[in-house]
């Protein structure tokens, strides 16, 4: 598998930028038909926010109604649950598309349909590895990308950028002060266990390599987690509950989406979100179309309206996550810019680890550790 990093996303970008801007708008047969009507979208609970729903509903004439949920297994549950029906837009992490395709709940997507001078084209390609299409056909398209590194008070952790650590929310200083999610942290503390030698690993990727290597790993890490769980203040599940075990349950250090950390340093400059010196978790969610979509032509219209850079700008600008469209850093403002590059540079970019495509063992394995944590 080709290594994927923020250079490999963004080389392509510039390239296109221009042109993208630069190309007439062009009333297609189906923009027309898709001029009014209603877009049932079942997303994130931030990913479209009241900013973003003004201006679609006033560029569009559509009518969104919005549905959210906070995990990726309550996303494939409920759609599987409705037979694929019910909702025009969902939003999956591209490496949970092998969880939809066995029974059907996504539908082949058009590309005639879908403005794609307006994503990314590194990561039009580079989605194909991680989950994106199934039996050859296009099943999801790039949205946005974060990642899952450190959050943590530094007027309680006084370190520098280059110390910190997935193995910091181990150490005696964060007793009682550590927050997480345990699907997540069975994969940081395996890079970090692997980084030490003590638990080896190939950089966690021998989680996918197969169900016994899998469970070599977790073994390891749990026993570790466990044996240190005098450290837990909060797990978190959401992006919510994560924000909530920082400002409600008494943590000061820990692992967490991205959004978490930018948020609570805007709120106060204490808080720092910052890439672990073993590599920071990289994410890359989609968009697709149900099966059982009612509203197909809306849902087209809504799609390609995400990808506008205005409207992803604003995205990138509400929630602090990067957008797969072009040109969309430009819209997204000065918070932004000034936390991506306080946050990344060359070196961290290079370094992070993507979250790869679902096997078919993964997800139940990973839930009995996930059990295990948790009930300690």
């Amino acid at each position: 598998m080709t290594k994927i990093t923020r250079r490999t996303v963004l080389r392509g970008s510039a390239a296109v930028a221009a042109s993208a801007l630069a190309a007439p708008v062009v009333l297609r047969a189906h923009d027309a038909l898709a001029s009014s009507g209603t877009v049932n979208v079942f997303a994130w609970g931030d990913y479209v926010q009241p900013n973003m729903v003004e201006k679609f509903q006033k560029d569009s004439g559509i009518t969104i109604n919005l549905s959210t949920y906070g995990s990726n297994d309550e996303a494939v549950q409920k759609l599987k649950a409705a037979g694929g029906k019910g909702f025009d837009v969902i939003f999956p992490s591209v490496t949970n598309g092998p969880q939809y395709y066995p029974d059907n709940l996504l539908q082949p997507l058009d590309e005639s349909k879908v403005k794609m001078e307006r994503i990314i084209p590194s990561m039009v390609r580079d989605s194909v590895q991680l989950g994106a299409t199934s039996r050859g056909k296009r099943m999801l398209l790039p949205f946005n990308w974060g990642t899952e590194a450190m959050t943590f008070d530094s007027s309680v952790f006084k370190l520098d950028d280059d110390d910190i650590s997935f193995g910091t929310m181990w150490t005696p200083e964060a007793k009682g002060k550590a927050a997480f999610r345990q699907k997540s942290v069975l994969v940081g503390t395996a890079i970090y266990l692997d980084a030490t030698g003590e638990v080896k690993s190939n950089r966690a990727l021998d989680l996918y390599k197969s169900e016994d290597d899998m469970r070599r790993v977790f073994d390891a890490v749990t026993k570790y987690i466990v044996e240190r769980k005098q450290n837990i203040a909060a797990f978190w599940n959401n992006a919510t509950e994560a924000t909530n075990a920082f400002k409600q349950a008494g943590a000061a250090i820990g692992q967490t989406w991205d959004t978490t950390g930018l948020l609570l340093n805007r709120e106060d400059a204490k808080w720092k979100y910052r890439m672990p010196k073993e590599g920071g978790i990289t994410w890359m969610d989609s968009v697709g179309i149900p099966s059982g979509a009612a509203n197909v032509e809306q849902a087209y219209a809504f799609i390609n309206a995400m990808f506008e850079p205005t409207m992803a700008g604003m995205m990138s600008a509400n929630t602090g996550y990067n957008s797969a469209a072009v040109g969309a850093a430009a819209h997204a403002g000065e918070n932004y810019a000034k936390q991506f590059n306080e946050v990344y540079d060359e070196k961290t970019l290079a370094n992070l680890w993507w979250w790869q495509a679902d096997t078919p063992w993964f997800n139940s394995v990973r839930d009995q550790y996930v059990d295990r944590i948790t009930n300690a």
